[in-house]
């Protein structure tokens, strides 16, 4: 059971004012440069959006609020800088902003949501003219031993202003802890599914805010998946129901950009043996087929390598 479940819920309409707000706002862009962050035209040519870049820190900052600013989690902003504080990165700090994104190789419809990246891809339906895009966001997801469900599911309800009903195993843990936890928390500041959820066709599953901010871009949740509260905002009432949400672990991923080039990226796996040598000739395979069957073309040692340090880095191959 997850923490999630809801009771006595209904369908809400979607805002024509709202939608019609972002509409306006988000109509046809010249190129990615118009787009809010994280927003990006489809390339014509590759499986490649978006790009690293550096900003720099000013005497307030904590690197998650850098992360925050510019659309990433706390493990994307972590193994971006990794030798810089979390709490005090220091005014003037030049901070990595891990800003690129391989797409994931499954169809660009509706929502992909990749596990082991803490990253969500949405594609919206587009009008008469439109160019096609993505849009992605950093999210939260189940820790251990409460895994987020995999697997090709649909949305099903818009619940605005939701309440959380606690099921009876946090209940019971919290008795155990001296804590007891109340059979129901209102919509208000403290609520753990924010604002705005989205059911999705899986029973006591939920695409949904948080109140706690911090911890998007960990595995802290009982398998929902979180969203910060803009995020979920700015996508809530564009999700139409019955939208296709497709929940896939992919962390090893293999990328070409607009001129062909190759580069290849890897996320921590979840079985410490999936990084094994069936999984680098696997790879290296992917690669080679690529580049129309160069054997010369793979770079084993690099691979290798980069499956080792499995830190969401994009690195071009050699």
């Amino acid at each position: 059971m997850t923490s999630c479940p809801l009771q006595t819920i209904k369908q809400l309409c979607v805002s024509s004012v709202a939608l019609g707000a972002w509409l306006l706002a988000t109509s046809v862009a010249a190129d990615n440069s118009e787009l809010p962050k994280g927003h990006f035209l489809l390339p014509e040519e590759g499986n490649m959006v978006g790009q690293v870049y550096t900003v720099t820190a000013t005497e307030n900052d904590t690197l998650l609020d850098i992360a925050r600013a510019n659309n990433v989690g706390y493990e994307e902003i972590r193994m971006a800088n990794p030798d810089t504080s979390l709490w005090v990165p220091g005014e003037g700090t030049e901070v990595t902003i891990p800003g690129q994104f391989i797409l994931p190789d499954e169809a660009r419809t509706g929502i992909v949501i990749n596990v082991a990246e803490l990253r969500l891809y949405y594609y919206p339906e587009i009008g008469q003219g439109e160019a096609p895009r993505v849009e992605t966001y950093p999210i939260g997801i189940g820790r251990d031993a409460y895994n987020t469900p995999l697997g090709i599911t649909e949305t099903t309800m818009r619940l605005e202003n939701p309440a959380w009903y606690p099921p009876e195993s946090i209940r019971r843990e919290a008795a155990e802890r001296g804590d007891p936890a109340p059979a129901v928390v209102p919509p208000g500041a403290d609520n753990p599914l924010g604002q705005y959820a989205i059911l999705l066709d899986i029973p006591g599953y939920l695409i949904h805010g948080t109140s706690q901010p911090d911890g998007i871009g960990m595995r802290a949740s009982r398998g929902c998946i979180r969203m910060l509260p803009e995020d979920i905002e700015s996508v809530f009432w564009r999700v139409p129901v019955g939208t296709q949400v497709n929940i896939i672990d992919s962390p090893i991923k293999v990328g070409w950009d607009v001129s062909g080039k190759g580069y290849i990226q890897a996320f921590t796996a979840t079985d410490e043996n999936a990084y094994g040598m069936d999984t680098l000739l696997n790879v290296v395979g992917l690669i080679e087929q690529h580049e129309g069957g160069n054997t010369r073309s793979a770079d084993y040692e690099q691979v290798r390598e980069v499956l080792e340090r499995a830190n969401g880095q994009i690195v071009p191959l050699s």
